[in-house]
């Protein structure tokens, strides 16, 4: 191959990864913000029965997506020879598996209405449970979109969805169809996913099918699905447990406040994650070069995290009545736990792609397995003592997975111990300072509109000129990096 041959193609990757981090990002700003529209009416409209009766499944939701996203469309992309035998050999073994699992689950149904003790889980299950059955026929042509980099395709494609599914939901909120306007909301985004992803894909499944292909990928994309179904059983177990031994309600408002916590370090991780990865395979094996990229990650990350997480949680009250009134108040509590949890996740979160770029996956999944089954020990232990207790010892049990992970990170990296203080200290101090100041300061204040504005402002520019006092290098760089790209479009 010549050299200009390898120019070429060095350009249109860059050109691609570049295209594909401006729409990654504006894809996922575009979620939130979507999201958290759609978020507020509905919130507004419905009730926390019916998301409490919704949240009881949230599980089975969560495990839907996870099957459109894990496994097989890694393994995939990861294939340099990947042939229409491949795709179609994947294709026809997941329609047969989500064939299968909806069956089962169909005729589970009241089996699981009689676990929770609601009769009307029954039908409502039996549509939640068509997410498995629709995702299951989108995997290869979600695949094929991924691994030729086509991110403004399925930017858009999750985009359109978002929108159409949302109008959905608030138009069958608006007619009084109560639980029902969640359940379909959520269908009609997966299939509309699978629609579009199949519209915007030129291949298709054929007959007869070879199954051989999936020989060479089932134990890698095995192990991708099992650590993240783990991850999703960990994330929604508390609405399981929840909705067995407590009412709809609460398990609405535990839902609410999830939703909440889990949107905002949804933005930082994601803002993460997109280059941890890549950055990490750069340093290659040279440790000292991965120690001060691992320091000013993690500084960059608690840096974010710690103000905008521990900020949500200081401005709750006055944003759930600002935005989805005052029947949410009970979330608020849940929601200032929840925000410890959320300013934690994106430095788990950082220390997860550093083991998986170093090729020990291995101990994302069995660490996430152990953290499960303590998790579940944590539920089975405090459930009798009230919501917010069990909740409590939920954001502390991550504390100590942060602990477990920093350890691993040290006999992984050598990434040391006073670097990972160093990295946590000063923005977790800063902000917690900073919040204590503008509670005080803000306390005259009784409207509570002017009491949000006052505390997100106030909190913001103390933040900002605690860091400046006591310069902090991320600000610094950040500045001068927002100064070059306003300079350069000048």
């Amino acid at each position: 191959m010549t050299r200009g041959r390898l120019v070429n193609r060095d350009s249109s990757l860059k050109g691609k990864t570049a295209s594909g981090l401006l729409w990654g990002g504006f894809s996922n700003g575009m979620q939130q913000l979507l999201g958290l529209f759609f978020g507020i009416f509905l919130a507004r409209t419905l009730d926390t029965h019916d998301y409490g009766m919704v949240g009881m499944l949230a599980i089975f939701s969560a495990l839907a997506n996870t099957l459109q996203e894990s496994g097989f469309t890694a393994a995939l992309t990861n294939k340099k020879d990947a042939a229409s035998d491949d795709y179609n050999a994947v294709f026809w073994f997941n329609t047969l598996m989500g064939l299968g699992m909806y069956g089962i689950l169909f005729f589970c149904a009241p089996l699981i209405a009689a676990c929770f003790g609601e009769p009307e889980l029954v039908p409502l299950s039996r549509v939640v449970f068509l997410g498995f059955l629709i995702s299951s026929i989108g995997i290869a042509h979600n695949a094929i979109l991924f691994k030729e980099m086509k991110v403004r395709q399925t930017s858009l494609i999750s985009l359109t969805a978002l929108v159409l599914s949302g109008c959905t939901g608030l138009t069958m909120a608006l007619c009084g169809m109560g639980y029902w306007s969640l359940a379909w909301q959520n269908v009609v985004f997966i299939a509309c996913l699978t629609v579009l992803r199949w519209r915007c894909s030129d291949w298709r499944p054929s007959l007869p099918v070879d199954f051989r292909p999936l020989k060479g990928m089932f134990g890698f994309s095995v192990r991708l699905l099992l650590t993240n179904l783990v991850n999703q059983v960990n994330s929604n177990l508390f609405s399981v447990i929840l909705g067995r031994y407590y009412t709809p309600s609460d398990v609405g408002h535990y839902t609410q406040a999830y939703k909440w916590i889990g949107m905002g370090q949804q933005t930082v991780s994601g803002m993460v994650n997109s280059v941890a990865q890549p950055v990490f395979a750069q340093a290659g094996d040279n440790r000292e070069r991965r120690i001060r990229i691992l320091s000013k990650l993690l500084r960059f990350t608690s840096f974010v995290s710690f103000p905008a997480l521990l900020g949500l949680g200081f401005v709750s009250r006055e944003f759930i009545l600002v935005t989805i009134g005052e029947k949410w108040l009970p979330a608020v509590p849940l929601m200032q736990l929840l925000c410890v949890f959320g300013a934690l996740w994106p430095v788990l979160s950082l220390y997860f792609q550093v083991a998986v770029s170093m090729g020990r996956s291995d101990l994302y999944f069995w660490s996430n397995l152990m953290f499960g089954a303590m998790q579940s020990g944590i539920a089975c232990l405090m459930f009798r003592f009230g919501i917010l207790r069990m909740v409590g010892a939920y954001v502390c049990g991550y504390i100590l997975l942060l602990l477990v992970w920093q350890v691993l990170m040290n006999r992984l990296t050598g990434f040391p111990y006073k670097a990972f203080l160093k990295g946590i200290l000063p923005y977790a101090g800063a902000t917690l300072l900073v919040i204590g100041g503008m509670y005080y300061a803000t306390l005259p204040i009784g409207n509570t509109w002017l009491l949000l504005t006052a505390k997100v402002i106030g909190t913001a520019l103390l933040y900002v000129a605690v860091m400046k006092v006591c310069h902090s290098d991320i600000l610094d760089e950040c500045r001068i990096y927002f100064k070059a790209k306003f300079m350069s479009n000048d």
